[in-house]
């Protein structure tokens, strides 16, 4: 039991499902952890990866035959899987994350059965890695009427025009699915564009302090021809999308969880070694203090991500409850960081303890998937009824 799992949240898991869980730990401690530091501070996703999580079968569970396993796995189990790799490094859980739940759940969610027996294979093998291009360079919190990225039908392709902006996996990635505006009924449409399409230009954004692993891009398309076999058939607004936002915010609160958990631990072993005043200062009560404060909050927000999970398992899941969960939790992760960090000391700045890189891949969590006045708005407007978006 993990000792951030304070009340053995995951013995609720079944045992298969545990297996699988712990599994996970496993290969990420043994394979991912030896090479985040190093890529980390280089600013560089190592491509090692892309086979290691080939070899760990663990891509695709969600999706019922198309991974390593006979049914999908329960909401319960992904959202820990999301917890239990970024409680490792939130950049390589983002990559895996991307790939696994953005790209695959796109084409699972919005294709038809012929576009989803044609992708999801080679993408549950990691044969051939997704990506997701939603957010654009000049928006944000809008995209659902300021989409700027256009898409024209001419005959049986359609040309999309227009950029997007924090597109993680897209410098490498198979299949980026881009989202776009129809430009004949203003409606948001989804295509699925392969690497190497004419006009397809993505950039590494260099520069970053958060998600220094990932390699997100900014792309510009000009005058792409996608056919449209290509298009998402079951995409037709982006009421629709939005179908998909609800389940991939989820996630990201799950992985506000494991940045939580990951930083604590750091600070609790910190604490037991670290001496001052001829004693470890785990002993000290304001040091205690910081840790339970901490505790309390990942506990907390294990709580509300597993009842979340039940929501879903038990489809009665609604926008307000994946946006309360990724409000409330990623603000308590803010909390657990700084906390952490703050039981290293001076120490607490330095890669080679670790706490640094979550503190800061934290406010990376913090922002995207909706903002936290965004999706407090959307709450809000579940509870009053009125509306307080302008």
């Amino acid at each position: 039991m993990l000792t951030a799992d304070f009340y053995d949240y995951e013995a609720l898991l079944p045992e298969d499902e545990r297996e699988i869980l712990v599994r996970a730990r496993e290969f990420m401690r043994t394979e991912v952890k030896p090479l985040v530091n190093e890529n980390w501070a280089k600013g560089e996703f190592p491509k090692e990866l892309i086979g290691l999580f080939r070899e760990s079968g663990l891509a695709g569970l969600p999706y019922e035959g198309y991974g390593e396993h006979r049914g999908a796995a329960s909401h319960l189990l992904t959202g820990m899987l999301a917890m239990e790799m970024t409680r490792t490094d939130a950049s390589v859980a983002t990559f895996f994350g991307v790939h696994n739940g953005l790209a695959m759940y796109s084409i699972h969610s919005g294709g038809s059965q012929e576009q989803r027996d044609r992708w999801l294979p080679a993408m549950a093998a990691m044969d051939k890695i997704g990506a997701f291009a939603m957010t654009e360079p000049l928006g944000g919190s809008d995209v659902a009427g300021g989409m700027r990225t256009t898409a024209r039908r001419d005959g049986g392709t359609w040309i999309l025009n227009g950029a997007k902006k924090w597109i993680g996996n897209a410098t490498f990635a198979d299949y980026v699915v881009v989202w776009a505006r129809d430009l004949d009924d203003n409606h948001v449409k989804g295509f699925v564009v392969e690497r190497g399409t004419p006009g397809f230009t993505p950039v590494k954004i260099e520069g970053k302090t958060a998600f220094r692993i990932v390699e997100n891009a900014e792309i510009t398309l000009t005058d792409v021809r996608v056919p449209e076999a290509n298009r998402l058939q079951n995409i037709n607004s982006f009421r629709d999308v939005a179908e998909i936002l609800r389940a991939t915010r989820g996630g990201v609160a799950w992985q506000a969880l494991g940045v939580m958990a990951g930083a604590y631990e750091l600070a609790l072993d910190y604490a037991k070694e670290r001496e001052q005043f001829g004693r470890p200062i785990a002993g000290f009560q304001l040091v205690q203090d910081l840790l339970v404060k901490s505790l309390g909050n990942i506990t907390a927000s294990w709580g509300m991500l597993i009842q979340l999970a039940r929501l879903q398992d038990n489809g009665v899941f609604r926008d307000e409850h994946s946006s309360l969960a990724k409000a409330f939790v990623t603000a308590r992760m803010r909390e657990v960081v700084a906390w952490s960090r703050e039981i290293f000391g001076g120490n607490g700045i330095l890669l080679e303890h670790d706490v640094a890189r979550f503190f800061a891949d934290a406010e990376a969590i913090y922002s995207f998937e909706g903002t936290r006045e965004m999706n407090t708005l959307i709450v809000g407007k579940a509870i009053t009824g009125q509306s307080a978006f302008v």
